[in-house]
């Protein structure tokens, strides 16, 4: 069973589709990176998945129950961190943490000091008085005290310094040796590069690419020069012509140097053809460079937003008549019509979910269920 699992997963504000059709898988057990840019889906997502707001179509398990009927005890069994934290500044950071020990469920002991510690956390100033920095540790302490089944991280490590970050990372890998199971968002590459096991690229609400860590980089974007000693401009770039589809070519130069042919090139997908097309040549130097994750996905963004921006073929619904939401039960469009965006609600205006979550109810866009 998987840890988390959505179907066609489907979200309307308005007449803007903040997420077309998702299908996602989280194996228990496993770091799950959510990756792309500001305006992505991956707070919609994450809401969705915490019965924060109602999905308009598909469907949506978390470890095992819908989040809908979970209640409570589902809740009870998730650590989560909300991508803009509001916190009652009026106790102390241990105060709020004894609250919530008591709504999450048993925390060992010693668990809260340990990890403000590896933190750098205060726990005895108030929390009006913490700077963003110092709040994002509080909330990360929240999730991670009661060694929850599931963390659900929204751009966890937002305002926290290096040193910080790599202390989260260590404590994001501790859980998953644990077993715990981690959905961790964020627009920041490096942070997914070092802890998911797996990754999904969201972009204009769609996932434009997905598998493990290793599995990007090897789509991913490097630079490669050469030096081809006994050989001609004309019979290099031949050779590199033929590399076949599973690699593309960009910014391909060859020239004549002092004795040698020189080759530059950024090299899309598998290098091995490139490799082999060049054993034929006497090589006298070779430099390749690491994968450029970051570049690799910046063009995977910019395919799901070239999908987004293309125009359709159907007619846009006048405003006047266009439901806010279709019915649970209507299939997502594969292909809907690009609408403005209704400025009376932006997805990040609609329920806020700054709030740590509880056992208890939760606000939804409609009230309190």
């Amino acid at each position: 069973m998987a840890a988390i699992e959505t179907k066609a997963l489907h979200k309307r504000y308005g007449q803007h589709t903040a997420l077309h059709s998702l299908d996602l898988r989280v194996e228990p057990g496993t770091v799950f990176g959510l990756i792309g840019p500001n305006g992505a889906g991956k707070t919609t997502t994450l809401r969705i998945l915490l019965d924060v707001i109602r999905p308009s179509g598909g469907e949506v398990r978390v470890l095992g129950e819908d989040p809908q009927h979970g209640g409570p005890a589902l809740r009870r069994r998730i650590g989560y961190v909300p991508g803009e934290l509001r916190l009652d500044g009026r106790t102390t950071g241990r105060g709020m943490l004894d609250f919530y020990a008591k709504v999450s469920g048993p925390v060992p002991a010693g668990r809260i000091d340990e990890l403000a510690d590896r933190l750098g956390l205060d726990l005895d100033r108030r929390v009006r008085t913490l700077s963003k920095g110092n709040k994002q540790k509080l909330g990360l302490v929240q999730a991670f005290m009661h060694e929850p089944e599931l963390l659900i991280l929204d751009e966890p490590t937002s305002g926290l310094d290096p040193l910080v970050q790599r202390a989260f990372l260590q404590l994001v890998r501790e859980a998953r040796d644990r077993g715990q199971t981690i959905l961790l968002s964020s627009h920041v590459l490096s942070e997914i590069q070092q802890a998911a096991d797996e990754v999904a690229v969201l972009s204009a609400g769609r996932v434009v690419a997905a598998g493990d860590v290793a599995s990007l980089r090897l789509g991913a974007v490097r630079r490669m020069r050469a030096g081809i000693a006994d050989a001609s401009v004309a019979s290099v770039r031949d050779a590199l012509g033929r590399t076949g589809a599973e690699t593309t070519l960009h910014d391909l130069e060859v020239t004549d140097g002092t004795g040698h042919v020189r080759v530059a090139v950024t090299i899309e997908g598998d290098v091995d053809p490139i490799v082999k097309a060049l054993a034929r040549f006497r090589v006298v130097d070779l430099t390749l460079e690491e994968p450029d994750l970051e570049e690799s996905v910046l063009r995977l963004y910019g395919e799901g937003a070239g999908a987004e921006a293309a125009p359709s073929r159907r007619e846009a619904t006048p405003p006047s008549s266009a439901p806010a939401d279709p019915p649970p039960s209507s299939p997502a469009p594969s292909d809907p019509p690009r609408l403005r965006r209704d400025r009376r609600r932006q997805p990040s205006e609609a329920a806020s979910s700054g709030d740590l979550p509880s056992a208890g109810p939760v606000q939804h866009e409609g009230g309190a269920r």
